[in-house]
């Protein structure tokens, strides 16, 4: 054996060599709205954090959109401060130097075609300075209203297209308001851009735990075995935040709960979670499997909605210890709003593997903690024998799968107490990737801009599956807005939810946040 071979160097990162898995072409990125809260939390330190981790193409620049009256430098400046504030980890300060330099900035109204001449101008500096074209990333970090007015300035001024290089659209959620809506902001995008082009992001699709959910079922004999209505008795999805709404009661009272977080990343989960091994890891092989199981959900007729849904508002209550208004209490909501701040779904996928199986989802702001989780419950093994005074019982096995506040996945299983009597006791075997990968996961959004570079929409929404799961929740809104005299149930801040949740579940209960 030679040195060379004993010599192993320093122990290798897995995350980071997931992040490096091939090459990626030098890339021009224009974030329209690049002032935005959007800009300054997520995707400036998520670049800045693919810098650090050498997974940024040999070269990239990134030209910064907005009306702010700023000048390159300006914009450096406050870039400069999103990273160091927003950042995972301390900025290395040669890494953002060089990173910075590549950044500039075009002042502008979306509908302006002046703008679009400054950006074809400054892309083709770009390209000349490189001596290739680059390829092209246009972000669209700002209020959905502006998405197809971008769009069809991008595609008016040519630059939709570009020779010699890819050009890629992102959209941020929300996609419509409802299932017309979205449909006419899909028919207005792919006007100017082929679907191939347009990378619609769910940022929930980017978290580790995520992914690891197709790893876990489809690289795994244990579970794929197990994982239909032979086995599994019920799957619990939930969304619990532990904030009220802030400073967003414009938005969120126009929206809700169902809007900003069922339509789109719950929805997205279950998906996930019951979808057939496709092919192959490949985008429109994965994004297949995804809206088959969409469209095997049934959307409810009006008069069933309120046998499958549930809605209702944080009252005044108590979190972390401190006293918190009701939602209708909150600056900016009307006294009178009828806009859900909790919401709770049982829905059926009516397809062989799934068929009986309960699906239920609930959400909710100004809930016990902070809580994501996917929680899959098989069925009661049907003979116990270890039955008695001192038993507790034999619980069903539990699988779940915790994507925040800590990523986590945990099997529950049941086993004997130490001791002269057979007394079982669930236990949990438990995998954490802070402490399995002794690494900080990387964030959503850096993991889904290196795809976008990449051109791999794999984690990415398509325009048919954006309007299977506006399908599925637009009759629950449209009875919801048709009821406007039935009372809003409210739920304490701080507690579990409305006590008419429950009723949604039978003779199961909600697992305990």
């Amino acid at each position: 054996m030679s040195a060379v071979d004993l010599d192993t160097g320093p122990a290798e990162n897995p995350l980071v060599v997931g992040l490096e898995r091939q090459p990626v072409r030098s890339t021009a990125m224009v974030i329209f709205g690049a002032h935005g809260d959007l800009a300054s939390r997520k995707l400036l330190p998520g670049i800045y954090n693919l810098a650090h981790e050498g997974a940024l193409p040999e070269r990239v620049a990134l030209i910064g959109v907005s009306r702010g009256q700023l000048s390159d430098e300006d914009f450096r400046s406050n870039a400069r401060e999103a990273i160091e504030r927003f950042s995972r980890r301390r900025p290395d300060a040669d890494v953002l130097s060089g990173l910075l330099a590549n950044f500039s900035y075009v002042r502008g109204t979306f509908d302006d075609p002046a703008l679009y001449a400054q950006l074809a101008e400054a892309l083709g500096a770009l390209d000349a300075g490189v001596g290739a074209p680059l390829n092209r990333i246009f972000y669209l970090s700002t209020a959905p209203e502006f998405f197809p007015t971008i769009a069809r300035k991008l595609g008016e001024s040519g630059l939709s297209a570009a020779e010699g290089a890819e050009v890629r659209v992102v959209i941020e959620k929300p996609i419509g308001y409802d299932l017309a809506s979205a449909r006419a902001q899909n028919e207005a995008v792919l006007e100017h851009f082929a679907e191939s082009q347009v990378f619609r992001i769910d940022h929930y699709l980017g978290k580790e735990t995520v992914q690891n959910l197709m790893a876990l079922r489809f690289s795994n004999a244990l579970f794929e075995p197990v994982w239909n209505r032979n086995y599994i008795d019920n799957v619990q999805i939930t969304a619990a935040e532990d904030i009220g709404i802030g400073s967003r009661a414009g938005y969120y009272d126009g929206a809700g709960a169902l809007r900003d977080l069922v339509q789109n990343h719950m929805l997205q989960l279950l998906a996930l979670l019951a979808m057939e091994p496709p092919t192959a890891f490949e985008a429109n092989r994965l994004r297949d499997e995804k809206v088959k199981v969409l469209e095997a959900i049934a959307p409810p007729a009006l008069h069933e909605v309120a046998e499958m849904a549930v809605r209702a508002q944080y009252a005044p209550g108590v979190v972390s210890g401190a006293e918190a208004a009701g939602y209708r209490e909150e600056p900016g909501v009307p006294a009178d709003s009828r806009t859900e701040t909790y919401a709770a779904l049982r829905l059926q996928i009516n397809n062989w593997r799934w068929a009986g199986v309960p699906f239920y989802l609930r959400t909710g702001k100004r809930m016990a903690r902070k809580l994501t989780e996917i929680a899959v419950t098989l069925r009661p093994v049907p003979h116990i024998a270890f039955q008695g005074p001192d038993s507790d019982g034999v619980r069903p096995n539990q699988v779940i799968l915790t994507l925040q506040p800590d990523e986590a996945v945990s099997v529950s299983l049941g086993a004997k107490v130490p001791g002269t009597k057979m007394q079982i006791r669930p236990v949990n075997m438990e995998f954490h990737y802070g402490t399995s990968f002794l690494s900080e996961s990387p964030e959503a959004y850096e993991r889904l801009i290196l795809d976008v570079m990449r051109g791999d929409a794999t984690l990415f929404t398509r325009g048919d599956e954006v309007e299977a799961l506006w399908r599925i929740i637009d009759p629950v809104l449209a009875a919801w807005a048709a009821d406007d005299q039935t009372p809003i149930p409210q739920y304490p801040a701080g507690s579990a939810g409305p006590a008419e949740a429950a009723a949604l579940l039978g003779d199961r209960s909600w697992r305990r946040l």
